[in-house]
């Protein structure tokens, strides 16, 4: 610990020492709140962040232009209460997101605002971030808390906003990246991008390969396990056409594969265990712009595929999903705004050796919220939303968010919000303990901070603490599963940032989560993998108009975890020690059109583990150059 905190020490001296006081002409990476940013995710139309009590972090362009040698996982991975495990073991093994210390299918994924689900997984619809490279994404929103009433199912904790590129600056463009570091991982993109007054395009593939490293971890040291390599091959095609000034139609399709190797388990090599994995996803969306609002209408089909295969033989997993969107937006008056709609989601799971054969379920669910806003500061927002699942019946939720603003400089804010999970086709169908008779799981949520503005703009400071109850917890004791246990989770998360002056930027968070489920054998805790305590630091340097540096510490708190020993067949808990991670990323433009970049990660070569029995990346770095025509 003590070498971590003189490694740090010294690069934050370094940056403070080496900054000139002149004006950059870039962004930086690491910035203060804007207020006057406006954002989508929180209300499903434009709206400032001012204008909005929700708890929301935003990714922006700048900063994933500076996250090339990352993939979403490990970008997410820095962001505050969030944690996604598995970011940082090989690049091939699963990823789970654990917002605000809720599971993994508690989280809901979109893609350009429209959910993405898989909805033959076994816990229920997780999306696989392992099948969306970095290098097609333009902006994350993150917005945390039940979001139920405006996204349905599966939002209990929140939502994570996945915008991909879109359009360009000039009627014909193009942009390359290509990199190469360290387990020989190669990483290659290339596309097309252009707008005119009727038409905008953004066109890309990326190619991702790795040799990676064994994903099991050889108690022995030996070092004789296999390493399980990784690949990937994506393509994105987004069209935009305009046939009048009101009316846009955007068309897209995306597909992804990925393949790899995988272990047996915790501490257990296998040299035969492969994996594939695809995404056709298409659709496409149309808003109607009014004078006084929009109507929009959304339709994306999801094609899941999974399939493992190796020494315990060959599983196949396929998934299809279709939703509908149809809402509206308008201003009643100068502080009253209304949305309105519907969806229509249709899961289907294609499985011949299930209970019922190739099951599926239909979710139907009208909504509506009303938003006041700039009433001397005040803004509120109040909905409701009805769903109507074909198998279970009909559930309610609600959200009751006000914020007030003193003075372009306090904000305080307060949400209330209620959200649910419907019970995945597997847990209503499946092969083992299929229980048709499941309620969904059901979340009440409370939350409440402030957040503060300097005058001088250079310093703000966010504080939120939350509380969250989940009931009709569903969980599997042989032979089915049930409704059965309430999951209570608290928490805090606190961040500052610093503006130290035109060319450095520092910003900082503090989180703290701890969870308690009510279950048959009492009460007891159980935020297995997840960190009580979690804080880190960004610092960035803009050194010169070309020159760009920054610094990422991250420090993860014990965890407890419990895996399955093949050696005696039972089920033993452990203790995961807390580690620590630094990484350092530097790029230098030539020009507008070239630029150079060096991504290193884990500079402390720290040995820690995320998951029990399962290894993680030891020192390694990326580097590679961009081009934009």
């Amino acid at each position: 610990m003590k070498k971590e905190k003189k490694v740090w020490a010294i690069t934050l001296i370094a940056f403070w020492w080496c900054a000139p006081n002149q004006t950059n002409a870039q962004q930086d990476s690491v910035k203060l709140y804007n207020l006057s940013e406006v954002v989508i995710t929180a209300t499903k139309f434009p709206k400032s962040k001012s204008e909005t009590g929700k708890v929301l972090t935003v990714i922006d362009e700048d900063q994933l232009a500076q996250s090339a040698g990352k993939n979403i996982s490990q970008l997410l991975n820095e962001q505050v209460g969030l944690i996604i495990n598995g970011a940082n073991s090989n690049p091939g093994k699963d990823k789970s997101v654990y917002l605000r210390g809720a599971k993994n299918e508690y989280t809901l994924i979109l893609l350009d605002g429209i959910p993405v689900t898989d909805p033959s997984g076994i816990s229920g619809g997780a999306f696989d971030l392992r099948l969306l490279p970095i290098d097609q994404v333009e902006r994350i929103e993150i917005l945390k808390g039940s979001q139920s009433t405006l996204f349905g199912t599966d939002a209990i904790a929140g939502v994570i906003n996945i915008i991909t590129k879109k359009g360009g600056d000039k009627p014909v463009g193009a942009f390359a990246t290509l990199s190469y570091g360290s387990y020989n991982t190669f990483k290659g993109s290339v596309g097309i991008n252009g707008s005119t007054k009727l038409l905008d395009y953004n066109i890309g593939y990326t190619r991702n390969q790795t040799e990676g490293i064994s994903e099991a971890k050889d108690e022995s040291g030996a070092g004789n396990f296999d390493k399980d390599g990784f690949s990937q091959n994506s393509f994105q095609a987004n069209l935009g056409f305009k046939p009048s000034v009101a009316l846009s139609i955007k068309p897209f399709i995306r597909y992804s594969d990925f393949d790899g190797k995988y272990d047996a388990g915790a501490f257990t090599d296998d040299i035969l265990n492969t994996y594939n994995g695809t995404l056709l996803n298409l659709g496409a969306s149309a808003q109607y712009t009014l004078p006084k609002g929009a109507i929009n209408l959304m339709y994306a089909n999801d094609k899941s595929d999974r399939i493992f295969d190796g020494t315990y033989g060959k599983s196949e997993y396929k998934g299809r999903f279709n939703q509908a969107e149809l809402f509206f937006n308008y201003e009643l008056a100068k502080v009253l705004q209304l949305l309105m709609g519907i969806s229509r989601q249709s899961l289907q799971m294609l499985d011949q050796s299930s209970v019922e054969v190739d099951p599926a379920v239909t979710i139907t669910s009208p909504y509506l919220s009303l938003f006041v806003h700039n009433i001397r500061g005040l803004a509120l927002e109040m909905g409701g939303r009805y769903n109507s699942h074909s198998k279970y019946g009909d559930n309610f939720t609600y959200s009751f968010n006000p914020s007030y603003l003193i003075q372009n400089q306090l904000k305080l804010f307060f949400n209330l919000s209620t959200g649910f999970k419907a019970p995945s086709l597997y847990q209503l169908y499946g092969q083992f303990g299929a229980n048709p008779d499941l309620r969904p799981e059901k979340s009440n949520s409370l939350e409440g901070g402030v957040q503060w503005f300097s005058l001088d703009k250079k310093f703000d400071i966010r504080a939120v603490a939350f509380k969250r109850k989940i009931s009709d917890v569903i969980i599997y004791q042989y032979p089915t599963y049930s409704n059965f246990d309430q999951q209570n989770d608290t928490g805090v998360e606190i961040e500052p940032s610093l503006k130290v002056n035109n060319k450095i930027n520092i910003r900082g968070f503090y989180a703290f989560v701890t969870g308690e489920v009510t279950n048959r054998s009492g009460k007891e805790n159980n935020l297995f993998r997840r960190p009580k305590n979690c804080f880190g630091i960004n610092a960035s340097y803009q050194a010169s108009p070309k020159l760009f540096v920054s610094a990422n510490l991250k420090s993860f708190g014990q965890r407890e975890d419990s895996y399955f020993n093949l050696t005696t067949f039972t089920t033993d808990s452990v203790t995961l020690e807390a580690y620590t991670l630094l990484d350092l990323y530097g790029e230098y433009k030539f020009s507008e059109h070239f630029k150079i970049f060096l991504d290193t990660k884990n500079i402390l070569n720290q040995k820690y583990s995320e998951v029990t029995g399962y290894n993680t990346l030891g020192f390694n770095l990326n580097t590679g150059v961009s081009l934009k025509f």
